[in-house]
């Protein structure tokens, strides 16, 4: 029997994993929940083999089931590209896209090169900010997809995780501390979640934190930290061997995310499509750097 993967059961396999169970992603695709376990249910006995593990407390996805989204996602972007790209209608609008310093590189100017070239009659908008700006903005409907860094705990199950890192104290070897007097500290603007960590837990053992530099740039940031004016907290892909890690006075921070966000309102084919490009490219090419 030929086995064949039909575009509106793997819709539904990506709405579960995206928002998190069955009843949300049923209201997303305006079908009934049933509907939605059938399609499921009909897409194992195909292949074989157990998606979704049902068991309360385990993660919502069978290995199998996450090795079939990462396929799933790949051929549903490009179901839509071709859809749209050979369909009457050519694919139109704007995207309003917030992303933090660390993702404006040259990876994500690639993929947005090639998807404006690929649909000319899209206008992609795109500001670089913090990652709680980036949330916000999500929130209030002014911006459609957003690429920010997140503490692990705190990942939605709609959100696309690219990566995950840890987060260290570090400081020049030329910084001696004085523990007996608060700990200068160097950290982003008020929009800035390590800063509110910082701050919060920083600030409930001695000797505590006074911060002596504010920017906005990791740039400004690193320099200020070779210069030996202060601690500060640096995810590992930053840290270099010039750098000392430090594990006293403070506790561990927690671990980070790196993420894709769609706003709540925010589900448009053309959204979508993007969304996998960055998704798959970006989280190939982190995970290869990890590696």
């Amino acid at each position: 029997m030929k086995i064949r993967l039909e575009i509106g059961a793997l819709q539904a396999l990506c709405a579960i994993d995206e928002l998190g169970g069955i009843t949300r992603a049923a209201d997303r695709l305006a079908l009934s929940q049933s509907a939605v376990s059938h399609k499921i249910k009909r897409l194992e006995a195909g292949l074989g083999c157990e998606l979704l593990t049902r068991r309360a407390g385990a993660p919502l996805f069978t290995a199998e089931g996450e090795r079939l989204l990462r396929y799933a996602r790949r051929i549903l972007a490009l179901h839509d590209e071709a859809v749209l790209s050979l369909g009457q209608q050519p694919l139109t609008g704007r995207i309003r896209l917030g992303m933090t310093e660390d993702t404006s590189g040259g990876g994500l100017s690639r993929i947005l090169g090639r998807f404006t070239r690929r649909h000319p009659e899209v206008a992609v908008q795109t500001q670089v900010l913090q990652s709680l700006e980036i949330e916000a903005q999500l929130e209030r409907g002014e911006l459609d997809i957003g690429i920010l860094q997140v503490f692990i705990h705190r990942v939605r199950p709609s959100d696309r995780v690219l990566d995950t890192d840890s987060l260290h104290w570090v400081k020049s070897p030329d910084l001696s501390l004085d523990l007996s007097r608060p700990v200068p500290f160097l950290s982003f603007d008020d929009d800035c979640f390590y800063r509110h960590w910082a701050m919060e837990v920083g600030q409930s053992q001695p000797p505590g934190l006074v911060t002596v530099l504010t920017c906005p740039s990791g740039a400004g940031i690193r320099s200020a930290l070779d210069a030996g004016l202060g601690i500060c907290l640096m995810g590992s892909r930053q840290l270099t061997p010039e750098m000392d890690v430090l594990s006293d006075p403070f506790p561990p921070p927690p671990g980070i995310a790196h993420i894709v966000r769609v706003g709540p309102q925010a589900h448009s084919a053309v959204v979508r499509t993007l969304v996998a490009e960055i998704a798959s490219e970006l989280g190939s090419r982190w995970h290869t750097r990890a590696a």
